[in-house]
């Protein structure tokens, strides 16, 4: 039963608003959270794991991350890791050696989280690394 304050109310209102109105899986297991980091990096040439999505960063790391890459590209693949957030901690750090949370992989090589991004920005290294 969803009542007025549930997880599942807020989950079920939040992809009404993105424009799905499914129930997605309240938590993924290790093995399919490894399978879809390792193909998400590997399809992806921009690849941000971040808490929340693109129309609703749910911390403000993640938040600034986006924004950091948003203005010099277009299309960045988003995975929210909400979903099964120590799952994805374990499957990122096989990748990155790190768990924090975001984390940007740009053509299969991890870069780093929002405070890298901005130093990489106020470098101007950060549109040469990202940029289309």
């Amino acid at each position: 039963m969803m009542g007025p304050h549930s997880p599942r109310r807020y989950a079920f209102i939040a992809d009404a608003v993105s424009g799905g109105m499914a129930f997605e899986p309240e938590e993924l297991s290790p093995e399919e959270v490894t399978e879809q980091v390792d193909s998400v990096i590997e399809d992806n040439e921009v690849v941000l794991f971040m808490k929340g999505n693109e129309l609703m960063p749910q911390c403000g790391y993640s938040k600034k991350a986006l924004a950091l890459l948003q203005q010099h590209r277009d299309d960045i693949e988003t995975v929210d890791v909400l979903k099964a957030t120590d799952a994805y901690r374990e499957a990122l750090e096989r990748h990155s050696g790190r768990e924090t949370i975001p984390q940007t992989f740009v053509d299969g090589e991890f870069i780093g989280g929002s405070d890298i991004l901005e130093q990489l920005d106020e470098r101007g290294e950060l549109a040469q690394k990202v940029g289309q």
